[in-house]
């Protein structure tokens, strides 16, 4: 059996590795580095994918921020999130000088409740950002109707979640990051398509709404050297996109092998009662970005697990409201407290295209032993 790892880009690597060099090969030949070339190419064949327009960025944290930059929103401005995510959720909004406004999630997804949504909107709330954790949609119908009954922006935080499907009570199905006003997905090297360094996206169906992203990524430009507003500096390569676009003709047959992974974990697993399993929702695919468990003896399960060469993550360990950064919030330990449940009880297990049946076998094997020794 090969060595487990977390995650194995450079095995998934060799499998296309002819058509990922020819790609590297061309940008070089072409010398277009910057824009043009490949990144055109690269936003057109997502944009056919998902249905919508897209601009490419240097990275899912750059793609939040755009997002918000669009909407045009005041300083004091409240946008709610969930404090279960990675702080580039709310580390923008700072950035912004809006105000994050945290509730709590659902135990079995991990996203984002819904129901808690109304209690917390005031006549400052202006958008919510539904975080689409470990690779499977928030309650978008739910979500998508509050924010039109209160006249809100929706920004979906898709990092995690691309090529996820969700479909609509009506019949109507919609990629994750195409429901909302905006959605943005984050292209790390670990993520279901990952680049072979950062990269991101912003995700429109609005055309006008598109440009104007587009011109706030290029320093806010609207023609060459002509600016009509403040905007930042926001690229992706074009070597990045060159991989992205050979990855992106693989991206459903990823997501594929991921979920027969996890399949084959959950097969495994489900008879440990210690255990509770990752939930796929009704309503939504999962893309598997993460095969995540919970257990009260995380930390000790980590530890004997490490011992046999299988490596695992904890995402994420401290939920943000309890984070040094942004105590300036006013929230304390106990006000969320699913998220802090979660905090201390979740474990990811390796997930990605490589892993072989022998080692899913090993690390379920394993897990065994220790609810059993």
């Amino acid at each position: 059996m090969q060595p487990i790892k977390m995650v194995d880009l450079y095995s998934q690597y060799l499998h296309i590795k002819k058509e990922i060099d020819q790609a590297i090969q061309d940008v070089i030949v072409s010398s277009v580095f910057i824009k043009g070339g490949k990144v055109i190419d690269f936003e057109k064949k997502l944009s056919d994918y998902l249905g919508s327009n897209v601009v490419a960025c240097a990275n899912g944290t750059d793609a939040l921020q755009l997002a918000f930059m669009a909407l045009g929103l005041n300083p004091g401005d409240e946008v709610i999130t969930t404090p279960f995510t990675f702080v580039s959720t709310i580390e923008v909004l700072v950035f912004l000088k809006l105000k994050p406004v945290f509730v709590d999630i659902h135990p079995e997804t991990f996203n984002i409740n819904e129901n808690e949504l109304e209690k917390v909107i005031t006549n400052k709330t202006r958008a919510i950002v539904p975080v689409h954790l470990f690779g499977q949609c928030a309650n978008m119908e739910a979500i998508l109707k509050i924010a039109q009954k209160h006249k809100l922006f929706v920004v979906e935080d898709a990092a995690q979640s691309l090529g996820s499907k969700y479909s609509f009570i009506n019949g109507r199905m919609q990629q994750s990051g195409t429901m909302g006003q905006i959605g943005i997905t984050s292209f790390f090297p670990s993520k279901n398509l990952g680049a072979m360094g950062d990269g991101g996206a912003v995700i429109c169906n609005d055309p006008e709404l598109a440009k104007n992203i587009r011109s706030l990524a290029n320093h806010g430009m609207k023609e060459r050297y002509n600016y009509h507003q403040i905007g930042i500096n926001s690229r992706l390569d074009a070597m990045q996109a060159a991989i992205l676009e050979v990855k992106l003709s693989y991206l459903n047959t990823y997501i594929s092998k991921r979920q027969e992974t996890a399949a084959q974990y959950t097969k495994l697993l489900q008879e440990i009662p210690e255990l509770k399993l990752p939930t796929e929702s009704l309503f939504c695919t999962h893309t598997y970005n993460q095969y995540t468990i919970q257990t009260e003896m995380r930390d000790t399960l980590q530890k004997f697990l490490a011992s046999y060469n299988i490596p695992t993550q904890v995402y994420y360990p401290k939920p943000l409201h309890l984070q040094e950064a942004y105590k300036f919030l006013g929230y304390k330990a106990g006000d969320f407290p699913v998220c802090e449940s979660m905090s201390a009880k979740v474990l990811s297990l390796p997930m990605h295209t490589e892993l072989q049946k022998d080692q899913i076998n090993y690390i379920a094997e394993t897990i065994k032993r220790f609810f059993t020794h």
